[in-house]
């Protein structure tokens, strides 16, 4: 099933799931909990699609597939490589990636991304699917000087509308051999499967929750494959996931405020 965020006009944003004829129906609450559906009655086009979750908290994992590693230069981590982006890098669907005056190398990362349905802590790897609420799409953006610059990844990561996630969250799908396609105004900069992983969906969920605590909407980026690459203003960013969809954001240079 088909969950999405979205609004109409200038009504506040609203809970929504899709039908299978392709119809959007509104629902009263988030569906980590008790919501009831109303019947589907909005065709796709006559919505806009924001982000389909507002996680309080979004964790990342680097170097998880072992091509990307080796683009950089870099080890394959031995355990999850862990950080966090700030819930204000989140986008929405079509929505634009602002390229910030700080840095001279903004570049994309294809992603799946989880999002948790229930909370837990110490989730034992066999378990953690069942802790899982679907999947969405995810764009990595990360700004590659600073990141090197920094040594740590707080800055290079956490621009605002650096997490463009959407379109909406997949509840069936099998996150082990997933095909991730990222295109640049059409050009395939990136392709990939999930099964290339070095740490599965179920290992990364056991191992953030011996640190943290996972809440409803959570959501964790799982790594990205090879193949990342600049961004330019003017440019449209497309990832792809079979068996969720594709999500689309336009980039934009940041314009400053006058003095």
């Amino acid at each position: 099933m088909r969950w999405l965020r979205f609004k109409r006009g200038d009504d506040p944003p609203k809970w929504g799931w899709i039908s299978e004829d392709g119809l959007v129906g509104e629902a009263s609450a988030a569906p980590f909990g008790s919501y009831t559906r109303q019947q589907a009655q909005y065709a796709l086009d006559e919505v806009q699609l924001l982000a389909p979750v507002v996680p309080s908290k979004i964790v990342c994992i680097g170097r998880n597939y072992v091509e990307h590693a080796r683009e950089h230069n870099a080890e394959v981590p031995t355990v999850p490589l862990m950080f966090l982006k700030p819930p204000s890098s989140v986008i929405g669907p079509n929505q634009p990636i602002i390229l910030p005056p700080q840095s001279q190398q903004v570049e994309h990362e294809a992603e799946l991304a989880v999002v948790i349905g229930k909370r837990g802590r110490w989730i034992p790897a066999d378990e953690a699917l069942s802790y899982v609420f679907g999947y969405t799409v995810a764009n990595d953006v990360t700004a590659r000087d600073l990141q090197r610059r920094d040594g740590q990844w707080t800055r290079g990561k956490g621009f605002d509308t650096f997490c463009p996630l959407g379109p909406w969250i997949e509840t069936d799908l099998d996150p082990a051999d997933a095909l991730i396609t990222c295109r640049v105004n059409g050009e395939v900069r990136q392709s990939g499967s999930t099964r290339d992983m070095v740490f599965s969906v179920a290992q990364l969920i056991a191992f953030i929750s011996s640190v943290m605590t996972l809440e409803p909407g959570d959501v964790i980026l799982t790594g990205t494959p090879a193949g990342v690459g600049p961004l330019n203003p003017g440019d449209v960013v497309s990832v792809e996931i079979e068996g969720i969809g594709e999500l689309l954001n336009p980039v934009e240079a940041e314009q400053l405020p006058h003095p």
